[in-house]
């Protein structure tokens, strides 16, 4: 699972942010109670000078073992004295401990070198986050994707586009439970409003709870942003060159609406053939056939689109124009 360097970077000045906080609420918990109970600094500036006591044992004592059991009873009468104090003036137990956002790490994001499960949803916020700054993924779910926008009659297949809808739903939401970084590579084709943006958002919903990385955006300002990373103007851009073909999931919306240059063209095929080549999936819309694909592109992007991306044919009317 392959997240930028920047949702890395935002999940690690979060946590930073909640052991900072935890920690200045307990002194600032410990100064108001200490106040009032100046018996309390006593016994913790006793508890710190058993610990000091307990390292030296280590380096000069005869019998470390009887040493440092007599330290740790010492601690315990201690820590029982501190609970009576708090008890009898009417605070918990725990009134003087740091009180952490995730118990479990402490806040740091890692219990024993592996990542916690609060740093890993913390990725996944920020990488929903990040994509809902620029697509409505919250209101594309598969829930909301709507069946009966589509014409009920048959076509000359015998299936109608309503049919053909709903067991292309069903693939896609089969393809987002089980996703991988071995996935297919999917294409969407039809015309104009027809959901293929509303799939590919549904998808990259569930990816994105399974804790994968997502990278989405229209192939016009994807493109553009490459274009002027390569030549130097990276200022303000969203997309670069690293997460456009190491990102988990890659969703180019709207093929073929984009300016076409040489640049644009090379560019594409770069970002295909290369995921292609990693077997990284990448999730493909147009509202364009074939036909005009060749007549737009390389012969080496057809090629590669057809023989190696599973083709989704949603048919109907707009259902933009409808709603």
């Amino acid at each position: 699972m392959s997240y930028s360097q920047e949702v890395y970077r935002k999940a690690a000045q979060i946590l930073e942010r909640r052991l900072e906080k935890a920690n200045m609420q307990a002194q600032n918990k410990f100064d108001e109670i200490t106040e009032k109970l100046p018996e309390l600094e006593t016994i913790r500036q006793r508890l710190a000078q058993i610990g000091l006591n307990i390292s030296k044992v280590f380096l000069y004592s005869e019998d470390k073992q009887a040493d440092i059991d007599k330290l740790m009873q010492e601690s315990l009468e201690l820590q029982e004295q501190k609970k009576k104090i708090l008890a009898d003036n009417g605070y918990s137990e725990d009134a003087l401990s740091v009180q952490y956002t995730c118990p479990v790490c402490k806040d740091t994001g890692f219990v024993k070198n592996r990542m916690c499960k609060c740093h890993i949803e913390l990725l996944k916020d920020i990488e929903r986050s990040n994509l809902s700054k620029i697509a409505p993924v919250e209101d594309c779910t598969f829930d909301t994707f709507d069946v009966n926008y589509y014409p009920d009659e048959t076509m000359d297949n015998g299936i109608s586009p309503r049919n053909k809808a709903e067991k292309i739903k069903n693939s896609c939401r089969k393809y987002a439970v089980n996703f991988t970084t071995s996935s297919p590579n999917i294409m969407f084709m039809g015309g104009t409003g027809l959901g293929k943006t509303h799939l590919s958002l549904a998808i990259a919903n569930v990816v994105i709870n399974r804790g994968y990385s997502v990278v989405y955006g229209t192939t016009q300002n994807i493109l553009g942003d490459l274009q002027n990373e390569n030549f130097g103007r990276d200022e303000n851009i969203r997309y670069n060159e690293r997460a456009v073909l190491n990102c988990d999931l890659l969703i180019l919306d709207d093929l073929g609406t984009e300016f076409k240059s040489s640049y644009t063209v090379a560019c594409l095929y770069n970002i295909i053939n290369s995921r292609i080549s990693s077997k990284l999936p990448t999730i493909i819309s147009t509202n364009i056939g074939f036909d005009e694909l060749e007549e737009k592109y390389d012969q080496r992007i057809v090629s590669r689109v057809a023989g190696e991306y599973t083709k989704f044919m949603l048919v109907g009317n707009d259902i933009r124009y409808i709603k």
